[in-house]
């Protein structure tokens, strides 16, 4: 499988992770649907880029960042769940930059034809 398919599917996965509890409180599906987008495009972002650092706390880092803007969303209307997803941004992202470092980074890329 390559790198990119790997990144796209360690993202889905936290997605599905951090949609269960959101299905369960029956949350409107934009929310839904936005948080699984936000978590396939953390995954890919997460395992490619290169900042030097452990791959959990590169995770972290980048998850928490990301997750920013739709914290400020939330805190309009529902103050008490930016707490919950901080917590998901902090342990999902780490759990990411973990797989990624540990699983995606050893894909050797394929070799380009000039």
């Amino acid at each position: 499988m390559g790198k990119l398919i790997m990144s796209l599917m360690i993202g889905l996965m936290a997605g599905i992770i951090d949609i269960i509890p959101m299905i369960f409180q029956k949350l409107d599906k934009y929310s839904i649907t936005s948080a699984l987008i936000q978590w396939i495009v953390a995954g890919f972002v997460i395992t490619h880029i290169k900042i030097g650092i452990k791959g959990w706390l590169k995770g972290l880092i980048i998850a928490v960042l990301m997750g920013l803007p739709i914290i400020v969303l939330v805190m309009k209307n529902d103050p008490e769940s930016t707490v919950a997803i901080l917590i998901m941004c902090v342990v999902l992202g780490s759990l990411v930059g973990f797989v990624g470092d540990k699983y995606v980074d050893k894909i050797i890329p394929p070799k380009k034809n000039i």
